[in-house]
């Protein structure tokens, strides 16, 4: 296991209405990553931030990259964020 990391990400494509909030808090729930994931304001991105175990979080984005089925993932902008874990769970914000 490797130290932990955070990130948070902007994915966009056809992300909204496909499950793809539902997709990711299933990876991350089998992960065992913490984080949250929102639709973004302008109906074609998802946002969310995860952390946890360097491994298992590049892991996810991997994941993520791919998508549930009915998704087109574009494009995904990713930021590394300094500091200690901020979540305990991971959820879908509304």
């Amino acid at each position: 296991m490797t130290g932990g990391k955070r990130v948070t990400c902007v994915v966009a494509g056809r992300v909204q209405g496909v499950g793809f909030r539902a997709f990711t808090l299933a990876q991350a729930k089998m992960l065992g990553l913490t984080g949250r994931v929102r639709n973004g304001s302008d109906g074609r991105t998802v946002e969310l931030t995860v952390e946890g175990d360097a491994d298992r979080v590049e892991q996810f984005l991997r994941e993520v990259e791919q998508g549930p089925p009915l998704a087109h993932v574009e494009q995904i902008r990713t930021t590394a964020l300094d500091g200690p874990a901020h979540y305990k769970t991971f959820e879908i914000e509304h």
